[in-house]
């Protein structure tokens, strides 16, 4: 089985809370999508909102992946630069699949239907994300075709005394 993407699905309160499952099932496994385990529902709305506002903007686009049984497994968020002298470039963020579905290639179906993605939006040369140092990150985003262009030491601090690195990686999509 796989994956089916859709770019800017409608936001529905199955879609939100979808979202809210993902997105704390995958802190409370230890991924590093902005928390730290144990993290609440609650905790991480105000941020889904946050993402939301920006779609409603239109500063921001999801991209979501449902399962065969059409729960949300999978998102990741493009974020779009105001600045005149960086719009030719995007970033992507809460790049995150559901633990269940570790494993299954669904992390490289996502990067290549957020790079397909990507390509179609006007004007944008490359994808940028960064992610947490210490957890191998950086090795699965350049095997998908991410390039390591620079890290910021102890720029993450995820406890007192736990500080990692941010790790920034590029896609260049021409």
């Amino acid at each position: 089985m796989s994956l089916t993407f859709t770019l800017d699905p409608a936001v529905t309160p199955d879609l939100r809370d979808g979202i809210l499952d993902l997105w704390t099932d995958v802190s409370n496994a230890g991924g590093a999508v902005g928390f730290v385990p144990p993290v609440t529902r609650e905790a991480i709305r105000p941020e889904l909102v946050r993402h939301f506002v920006g779609m409603a903007e239109g500063r921001s686009r999801l991209l979501v992946g449902h399962d065969e049984t059409g729960e949300v497994s999978a998102t990741a968020f493009f974020t779009f630069n105001t600045h005149r002298l960086m719009a030719h470039w995007t970033w992507l963020y809460t790049v995150m699949v559901h633990p269940r579905h570790q494993g299954k290639g669904y992390g490289r179906d996502l990067l290549a239907a957020a790079e397909q993605a990507g390509r179609s939006f006007d004007g944008i040369e490359a994808i940028r994300l960064t992610c947490r140092g210490g957890l191998g990150l950086e090795r699965f985003y350049g095997s998908c075709g991410y390039k390591e262009v620079g890290r910021i030491p102890d720029a993450i601090r995820v406890a007192p005394g736990d500080d990692r690195e941010d790790v920034i990686m590029l896609l260049p999509l021409e």
